[in-house]
Parts: structure tokens; sequence; C-alpha cells
């Protein structure tokens, strides 16, 4: 059913990720399915990475700690933006795109008074994508 799964990761917050990556290396075992944890990093310093190249060897990092937890291969695709808080829900789509992701799972938040105001980039990906989205809370 599934032939490529994307899992969008927030290096900064791996921590809350447990649920998602476990969702997405259940249904990479079930459909034999490749996992990609894609990253967006701004091009200047910041709290990830001092540079595209150290987030990318971070997020090298933490797909191989994926691996090696869940027993499924999770390859990385770091993306740079110049300003992911401006534009990650376009470079999540582009990346989903230009891997050939037919599955989008991610983590989410529980909802807050802010979410009235601003959207979340699940529904932006849920919204404005032909693939199937799973938000896992």
């Amino acid at each position: 059913m599934f032939k490529h799964i994307m899992v969008p990761v927030d290096l900064d917050h791996a921590d809350q990720l447990d649920k998602a990556l476990a969702a997405a290396a259940d249904l990479a075992r079930l459909y034999s399915a490749s996992v990609t944890v894609a990253g967006v990093a701004s091009s200047a310093p910041g709290k990830s990475a001092h540079n595209p190249a150290e987030y990318q060897v971070r997020l090298q990092d933490f797909a191989q700690a994926q691996t090696e937890k869940h027993g499924v291969t999770f390859m990385p695709l770091a993306v740079t933006s110049h300003d992911p808080a401006v534009d990650l829900d376009i470079r999540l789509k582009q990346a989903a795109e230009e891997t050939g992701t037919d599955l989008v799972v991610m983590a989410s938040h529980v909802p807050s008074f802010r979410d009235h105001f601003f959207g979340s980039n699940a529904g932006y990906l849920a919204t404005h994508m032909r693939i199937s989205v799973f938000v896992v809370r």
C-alpha cells in the first residue's frame, strides 16, 4: 500500500517524536516501505547546528540511532531554508514530492489557543498534498 514514508523531524524536539517514529517504523515493516526522516534547518547558525553541513551530520546520526532502535532503515534528508519559520511547510511539501513519498507520518502537539490563529504544519500538509498524512499525538 505504501512504498515511501517521510517523517518530518525537528532535532531540537527529538524527545517528542518517539510515537511518530515508532508508527512510521511499524508501517514500514508492514508494507516493506522505505523511511526518510526529513529535517528543515536554517542556512544561518542556529540552535540545531552552526551550518548546513553540521546539521546533515546531526540528522544522519539521528537516523542511524532510529535505525538501530526500530530495526528499520531510516534515511536522512536535510533540507536547507533561509527562514524555516516562514517556509517550513512548503519545504516539507517539496521534500515529499521530490522523494516520491506516499505517506507522511508526523508528530503533533495538543491544540492550543494559538492554533485558532496559526495553522499547524500537519494541517497544511494534509490540506495541500494529495498523499496521506498520518498525524500522531
